[in-house]
């Protein structure tokens, strides 16, 4: 059962409050490179982005943000560490959120100048807790960053808030291992209803850091623990907003592009460049957004039945693949021709607006309603 929070609003996405988890992730550009970041945020969006962080650390990136704002429209978080006046430039740059611990920018009166603009202008706040940089009293208290820790680290800045009345906020509790990472957010979930931004922090590379961070969110996401993503990879940002719509997408928490079924292979596969086939399909489909299940398998074994579970398969037999459509089978094609021909079915699909709801999402609302 997904845990109860608070809904919290980010631009025009809704975060908890039962809303739909959202995907974020962060730009990896120089702020004040404002056609570059441009370009990266429109491929973040493409990927299905749905909330765009950017790094503010001086003066001329906060500057920066400001034509930044005018020439997107997706949600815009302002990542700020330790300085207070460019907290309100950003805010005055029209941002949607920021990213900012209260306990870091100073005396009071300096929070209470930040938490007063954010009101004003109905931003929230997240406060972000990370495992690598704890206070020190913390650490020498617990000896390194455990669970408890970081907790303890998130409820100062989240009383801070709570005692000049604000609650408008989102917590992150992020370690870069998995395991501290979710027991810090279970202890979190019984202490507050501020709804969670996860997220595995500085996980590695897009092989381990995908696989670390499927591992940890897909944890509290099948918990119910959770209501926005930012998979942190050493990668291209619409890299790690592919792996988080993958995860996602594997606990059928939402639905969104192409999912595409294909087997390991083995040595019955009577293809070649099987491998090759399946990496050019999703290449070429990476622009869909319906939601369509595909699968493309090797040989007649597991084929069909995997076929008669998708939109659209195919089935591979002595170089030659059988393209199928609601596992009925349509027309045979060359292996040197099934890539082209396979998307060409797809966009036919996508013409009928046959993706708007998948065939596997139909089967279980039928037997839901017998």
């Amino acid at each position: 059962m997904k845990r109860n929070t608070k809904s919290v609003m980010v631009g025009n996405v809704q975060i908890g409050g039962g809303a739909p988890v959202a995907v974020q992730s962060m730009t990896k550009t120089d702020t004040t490179d404002v056609d570059g970041t441009i370009k990266q945020i429109e491929e973040m969006t493409v990927a299905g982005c749905e909330i765009v962080r950017i790094a503010v650390p001086d003066k001329d990136a906060a500057i920066a943000l400001k034509e930044i704002r005018k020439r997107t429209a997706v949600p815009i978080v302002a990542d700020i560490h330790f300085h207070y006046k460019l907290a309100l430039m950003a805010l005055e740059a029209g941002i949607d959120k920021l990213r900012l611990n209260p306990g870091n920018i100073g005396s009071l009166e300096r929070i209470r100048e930040v938490v007063r603009a954010t009101e004003a202008q109905k931003v929230p706040i997240r406060i972000g807790v990370n495992g690598g940089s704890l206070e020190k009293d913390l650490l020498q208290k617990y000896g390194t960053a455990t669970p408890e820790a970081i907790v303890e680290s998130g409820m100062r800045h989240v009383r801070i808030l709570e005692d000049l009345g604000f609650s408008n906020t989102i917590i992150s509790l992020k370690a870069s291992d998995v395991n501290r990472t979710v027991a810090a957010y279970r202890l979190m979930a019984e202490k507050v209803e501020y709804p969670f931004h996860l997220g595995v922090t500085e996980a590695g590379t897009a092989f381990g850091g995908s696989i670390k961070s499927a591992i940890g969110l897909g944890i509290l996401l099948y918990d119910g623990i959770g209501d926005t993503i930012r998979v942190s990879l050493a990668a291209e940002p619409h890299e790690e907003v592919r792996v988080g719509w993958e995860i996602l997408k594997s606990l059928e928490l939402r639905k969104r592009g192409v999912t595409v079924v294909a087997c390991p292979t083995c040595g019955r596969l009577d293809i070649d460049n099987f491998v090759e086939i399946v990496t050019e399909v999703e290449r070429r489909l990476a622009h869909v957004e319906e939601p369509l299940h595909l699968s493309i398998m090797g040989c007649a074994v597991n084929g069909p039945g995997e076929a008669h579970d998708s939109q659209l398969g195919i089935t591979f037999g002595r170089n030659v693949g059988m393209i199928f459509k609601d596992g009925v089978p349509m027309r045979r094609v060359s292996g040197a021709d099934i890539v082209e021909e396979f998307v060409k079915e797809v966009e036919i699909l996508r013409s009928e607006g046959s993706g708007a709801k998948s065939l596997i999402e139909e089967k279980r609302l039928v037997q839901i309603s017998t």
